[in-house]
């Protein structure tokens, strides 16, 4: 379980990042150079590959180097425990809201019978 929270922490602090989301939405497209990756980003490449290497820490991106270009894809198995995160966050606060919800309808209903007259007090007021 640590190991999975470890592994979320690395996710979320990788896509912190703009850069490195922008880097993660470009490889939804397809595999990338680092330098193709690089061109858009106006920063040295040692600075860009900082990105890269948490992106890779993250598990959210592999790279692989062929003769002198790394080739970087992206692994979207590593957002499968962000997402089932997010799943039970949803699911939690579904729950809250439905109980909120009925809390909300039972103080209507409660505020609406105050407002009522009872039928004793219809019955003293006839019989005036």
């Amino acid at each position: 379980m640590a190991n999975q929270l470890n592994r979320l922490d690395q996710v979320f602090a990788a896509l912190a990042d703009p850069t490195r989301r922008a880097i993660v939405m470009r490889l939804c497209a397809g595999e990338a150079s680092v330098g193709e990756l690089a061109d858009p980003f106006d920063m040295a490449l040692p600075s860009f590959m900082k990105h890269i290497h948490v992106l890779e820490t993250s598990g959210l991106v592999q790279s692989e180097k062929s003769g002198r270009v790394r080739t970087c894809r992206l692994s979207p198995d590593a957002l499968v425990g962000a997402e089932d995160w997010f799943q039970q966050q949803r699911a939690i606060w579904e729950a809250r809201l439905d109980r909120f919800e009925a809390y909300v309808m039972k103080l209507k209903k409660e505020r609406a019978a105050a407002k009522q007259p009872s039928r004793t007090m219809k019955k003293k007021g006839a019989e005036s």
